[in-house]
């Protein structure tokens, strides 16, 4: 059975501001740049912006020492994780989007939906994640880590995307 989980980033800025930063290449870079302190290898695959919204594909490497006893169980290599991120086109109103992430002969799949909307204060960005894995016996286990690593992420990606706005708006 899938498990889901909404995490929702509150920014000060507009949320054309916020669209604004993603639909550039440097955003990404950079953000995949910061990420190397955790991470041997991150990078940008693909990058699209385009009249259809915006579109990147974002690849992380993850050493198995630096995973969880749990997931090193399931995982005997390095994780590779490779991830597509979509928003539409923007709409003031709300703007929505999609997401995926893939591990090459991992024991499940991610998905999910965000939805970038105004709010009184600025703006939100709200992903809705579904985690299902296929190893019986630990799959509830491996789902719930999979969402709380998740939420990790997402904090660490709300802290950048604020920083960096504020830096370069």
């Amino acid at each position: 059975m899938a498990r889901r989980l909404s995490y929702s980033a509150r920014y000060p800025y507009p949320a054309e501001q916020v669209y604004a930063a993603q639909s550039t290449p440097r955003y990404w870079d950079e953000m995949m740049a910061g990420f190397e302190m955790f991470s041997p290898k991150c990078e940008v695959v693909d990058f699209a912006c385009d009249d259809s919204g915006l579109k990147v594909v974002l690849r992380q490497t993850i050493g198995r020492d630096q995973l969880p006893s749990l997931a090193q169980t399931v995982l005997k290599k390095d994780m590779i994780i490779t991830r597509e991120e979509s928003l539409g086109i923007f709409d003031p109103d709300v703007t929505k989007g999609d997401y995926t992430a893939s591990i090459p002969a991992g024991p499940g799949s991610l998905k999910g939906w965000q939805e970038l909307f105004p709010t009184d204060s600025g703006c939100t960005l709200r992903k809705t994640s579904e985690v299902k894995v296929f190893v019986p016996f630990v799959a509830s286990k491996l789902e719930q880590l999979m969402l709380v690593n998740l939420v990790d992420l997402f904090r660490a990606e709300a802290a950048y995307a604020k920083d960096w706005i504020a830096k370069n708006a």
